[in-house]
């Protein structure tokens, strides 16, 4: 459970060389060749049964977590037993809604995604009501969300341009340069205790992604201060975008009306427990990000496919990420290289969609495609303390420690 998987190892034991410098047919004509155009095809019936059983799901849950409490009770009553136990099943039932209804929400979470990259129907009304509803009720800004979302895809792991997680540099965090850096540098400026850090990783981990829409935590620095997703007047967006932001506001501004109608009726606590507790569960797309052994990429080494294949797939939860997740986890480069194909099956084709885009790419790629199998606590610790910063120079970079040591090299660096 605690060790890095052998993909993961045997990534980081090996020079790094772009994709498309080694593999001469690594390029995306080559890769559009060998997907089969009957991936492309959307339906809009498949499209909303999803919908549908997301929302069914969801639902389903939250009916059992309501009985709860007074399941309890009578079971309580029945085996006549004591505080102590009544309190352990109490807890435990807690626990176990928790987890299911925050893996439901974040299936809902990732429908919405997909809505926003167009994939459910060819008819764009249908994905953008999907895509409002969903991201709504999880307090997701969609068409804010979805235009920084659209950047991200368009410059993925590019230092300058890119939108999410972008890494801090050594000159951002206050480090001296290397030649005059020294172990207690970095302890000064980087290292903290570990309850500190257990403690940061569970704020960014609940948090993380309403701090980058509310304050643009871990987006772009060329933004000032106070950027977010619900100024119609965000430097994030065009002009043009602005209805739509608004539009984006008057639903959350309906979704706070609508909770706090609930709260009152059924008491804060409640609440807190049926909705707020598993709405905090559902992020699950740092790890895709930011690894030790994946590269960024400044202006001049930056492609299009080279940012695309800067990311790593991982099999979360297993079945559970398959079907819930709609497979945005165990085909995350796929989704990145090809966002228009849907990322479960449809109608037309007689395989699953993005899975079958992996395949191809497995393929092609050979071990330059970048998969993890380590267990997602292990890989998630890992990362928070490994991926801290990156140089101030260089084209092709990649994240350093807490101790200023680098999770790989290049191959000109080797050598």
């Amino acid at each position: 459970m605690f060790e890095d998987s052998e993909e993961f190892k045997e990534r980081k034991r090996k020079p790094f060389v772009p994709p498309d410098v080694l593999i001469s047919s690594v390029s995306l004509s080559e890769i559009r060749k060998a997907i089969p155009p009957g991936l492309h095809q959307k339906s809009t019936a498949l499209g909303l049964w999803y919908f549908v059983r997301d929302i069914l799901c969801v639902s389903c849950i939250y009916y059992l977590g309501s009985t709860i409490d007074s399941f309890t009770v009578g079971l309580s009553g029945f085996l006549q037993l004591g505080w102590i136990s009544e309190s352990l099943i109490f807890w435990t039932l807690w626990a176990v809604y928790w987890f299911w209804q925050g893996v439901a929400m974040a299936g809902m979470w990732c429908l919405a995604h997909e809505a926003g990259h167009g994939t459910l129907s060819d008819c764009h009304r249908f994905n953008t009501a999907v895509g409002y509803i969903l991201h709504t009720v999880l307090f997701t800004p969609y068409f804010g969300w979805r235009s920084t979302h659209h950047a991200h895809h368009k410059a993925t792991s590019s230092i300058e341009r890119d939108e999410n997680y972008v890494p801090y540099t050594r000159s951002e965090l206050g480090l001296p340069p290397i030649a005059a850096s020294h172990a207690i540098n970095y302890h000064d400026v980087l290292e903290e205790t570990p309850i500190y850090t257990l403690g940061a990783m569970l704020v960014m981990q609940l948090s993380g992604l309403q701090l980058y829409l509310l304050t643009n935590i871990q987006g772009s620095r060329i933004y000032p201060k106070g950027t977010n997703h619900f100024f119609p007047s965000s430097p994030l967006f065009k002009l043009h975008e602005a209805r739509s932001i608004i539009v984006s506001d008057i639903g959350l501004a309906f979704m706070v009306y609508v909770l706090w109608e609930f709260s009152i009726a059924v008491g804060w606590g409640r609440m807190l427990k049926l909705y707020l507790i598993p709405y905090l569960v559902f992020m699950i797309t740092f790890l895709h990000h930011c690894d030790p052994t994946l590269p960024h990429y400044r202006n001049k080494e930056w492609t299009f496919l080279r940012g695309a294949l800067a990311t790593v797939d991982r099999p979360l939860m297993g079945w559970i990420g398959r079907f819930f997740f709609h497979n945005v986890s165990h085909d995350h480069i796929a989704h990145h290289i090809f966002s228009s194909i849907p990322m479960s099956p449809n109608s037309h084709a007689m395989t699953d969609n993005q899975p079958e885009v992996t395949k191809q790419l497995k393929e092609i790629l050979g071990e330059h495609y970048n998969s993890d199998s380590t267990n997602c606590f292990r890989a998630l610790y890992r990362s928070f303390t490994e991926c801290t910063f990156i140089e101030d120079e260089g084209d092709i970079v990649f994240y350093k420690n807490r101790l200023g040591k680098t999770g790989r090299y290049t191959d000109a660096e080797v050598k």
